[in-house]
């Protein structure tokens, strides 16, 4: 893991938390409780803010990044899949951005708010809460995220939380 401070900005990360050893961390970044920082992940906080919240992981190869003096957001119990770019956006608690997708420049997904593999959301654009954008770029679909849906993703989400307990003592290095 590569934790390194820029211009005077120190990384936060919750002792909790899990940061791969093949992830970059450094800046205005803070990392809440319990969260899980993939392989190849790399936040960075050079001239932006990046405050994830507490149960959150960041999957393997995701790039996260604010604008200069603006921040990225991502909030509590979020999973953002393999090789998203997060970018001066909000993603607000319980969202799930699917792999290969983007959050662009000043774009909210809503609490609960579901983007879709390979997605596209753009600048300024909305995800409601409780709603599913797909495509690109993204189009939000009219039917609400079902309940069998956040009921399914809930203990998705609690698998990460426990990867972030068990990976300190587990993954190992093998010659």
């Amino acid at each position: 893991m590569t934790v390194r401070s820029f211009d005077g900005r120190i990384p936060r990360i919750d002792k909790g938390s899990y940061v791969h050893p093949s992830a970059d961390v450094f800046g205005d970044v803070t990392i809440g409780r319990g969260c899980w920082i993939g392989p190849g992940a790399r936040l960075r906080g050079d001239y932006g803010t990046i405050v994830v919240g507490d149960y959150s992981s960041i999957e393997d190869n995701c790039v996260v990044h604010a604008r200069p003096g603006e921040t990225t957001r991502i909030g509590d119990w979020v999973t953002i899949g393999h090789g998203c770019v997060i970018h001066t956006a909000t993603v607000q608690d319980y969202a799930v951005v699917g792999m290969g997708s983007i959050v662009s420049d000043w774009a909210v997904v809503g609490v609960w708010g579901v983007v879709g593999e390979g997605a596209v959301v753009k600048q300024n654009q909305q995800v409601p809460d409780d709603h599913i954008a797909v495509g690109v770029p993204a189009r939000i679909l009219e039917k609400p995220v079902p309940e069998e849906y956040k009921a399914q993703w809930s203990e998705f989400k609690k698998v990460y939380v426990n990867l972030a307990r068990r990976y300190p003592d587990e993954l190992q290095d093998l010659e």
